[in-house]
């Protein structure tokens, strides 16, 4: 079991590369099932969830073959994925492969478009939660299929194909629009999603979709309306940058202070985050390559914040926010909305020495004037990484286990921060 050996301390100061977004990849690299041409995605993170997927897709018979580098290429662009689904062999995805990645289970809705019928296995994935898949199969019946359980399956048909429909989700739900988005492509008439996500990732999936011959209006707002067609055709799309880890990383300087450039980072990707980070002490720049932050000399200044669906603070931000506000002067408050069970990371990072009171949805944050290291333990992808967030700045050495976590969401996170001069290592075995 892999660990990472941190000695907090040093400031952070250089470039930092944003990979393309997992958040955009996992659903675009779904979104070939639609299709019996090459869909070609650039600038795919290396990530554990993306090889993941690649069984998962690779299970349905689809090919896939990944580019490697070229000359003059730096060391952390994406990979090209060329995916072909043309002959999807096989429409059930099985349990010991959905069970690793909740995103996984999304497959049921191009395999239900395309093929008329999947049979999938209820998700794994983080333990931040029931994330229940409910308002998917809402979805998907709207559009006319017929859904049963059957044990720890989902089975779904839809013999004649599917048909537009009116979907209202009672809640916004990211995995909700993906999974009606994509499936309303390929049926027949026009589909019309109200209280959609408004997510940049949807945004991405819905340009690329557009660019495969969907046709579709209002991705990005609450109602988006889907024309279906009779088909769709391959494309060449490149993935958006990664704006939660460009978040983590800003907020990194933030907590360490020194001054680093987030390269290929879009600032109206993560804009609610940059207004606290401004707030808490930070300045932040945007220019032409992307996003500089820099703490240089002020200290970290409390803040007040609740997590709520995109335009506002990301959920995904939550935990790497918390691990700033520990070290801030005054008390911070931080209201988390969208999952029940996502402060787990406060008991880890009371072991640095943190102060943290949790009532119901609000995690009270007293600031303190030193962390000092700890061995922790990762619980899940977000708060794995505000343990490293908090080991970059404090006083001694931190030990982070269980950061197979990490590896799901961060790609080369140890050889980035050490590049911008942090004291940080894998430590194999």
């Amino acid at each position: 079991m892999d660990r990472i050996r941190i000695v907090g301390g040093a400031k952070l100061n250089g470039t930092i590369p944003i990979s393309g977004a997992k958040n955009a990849a996992l659903p675009l690299m779904i979104a070939a099932l639609l299709t019996e041409d090459t869909l070609i995605l650039d600038n795919v993170p290396r990530l554990a969830d993306v090889a993941q997927l690649q069984r998962i897709l690779g299970n349905h018979g689809v090919d896939i073959m990944s580019a490697g580098k070229r000359s003059g290429d730096h060391q952390y662009q994406g990979q090209t994925l060329h995916i072909s689904a043309k002959n999807i062999i096989d429409t059930t995805a099985p349990y010991e492969l959905v069970s690793k990645m909740r995103a996984s289970f999304w497959v049921i809705a191009p395999l239900l478009a395309r093929m008329h019928e999947a049979k999938v296995s209820l998700p794994g994935g983080c333990a931040i939660g029931t994330r229940p898949v409910d308002l998917l199969i809402m979805a998907l019946e709207k559009l006319g299929a017929t859904i049963a359980i059957d044990g720890g399956y989902v089975v779904a048909s839809a013999p004649g194909g599917l048909r537009g429909a009116e979907i209202e989700f009672p809640k916004v739900t990211v995995s909700g629009t993906h999974v009606a988005l994509m499936a309303a492509t390929l049926a027949k008439g026009t589909t019309i999603i109200h209280n959609a996500a408004c997510e940049p990732e949807i945004t991405d999936v819905a340009d690329c979709l557009i660019k495969m011959g969907a046709k579709i209006s209002g991705a990005g707002t609450p109602r988006i309306v889907i024309e279906g067609v009779d088909q769709l055709h391959g494309a060449r799309h490149t993935v958006l940058p990664d704006r939660i880890e460009a978040g983590t990383y800003a907020m990194a300087v933030a907590m360490t202070g020194g001054d680093v450039q987030l390269s290929g980072a879009r600032p109206e990707l993560l804009q609610s985050a940059l207004d606290v980070l401004t707030e808490a002490g930070a300045t932040i720049t945007v220019n032409n390559e992307g996003i500089r932050v820099a703490r240089n000399g002020a200290g970290i200044n409390p803040v007040t914040v609740t997590t709520a669906p995109f335009p506002g603070f990301p959920t995904d931000l939550q935990a790497q926010l918390m691990a700033l506000m520990t070290c801030a002067k005054g008390v911070s408050h931080i209201t988390e909305t969208i999952f029940e069970n996502r402060f787990m990371h406060v008991q880890e990072l009371a072991r640095f020495g943190a102060r943290i009171q949790l009532d119901g949805e609000t995690a009270t944050i007293d600031g303190v004037a030193k962390l000092r290291g700890a061995p922790v333990m990762a619980t899940d992808l977000r708060a794995s990484v505000s343990l490293v967030i908090a080991a970059l700045a404090a006083e001694g050495e931190t030990m982070v286990n269980r950061i197979y976590h990490l590896d799901r969401g961060f790609e080369r996170l140890e050889d980035k921060l050490s590049a911008c001069g942090a004291t940080i290592e894998r430590i194999s075995g």
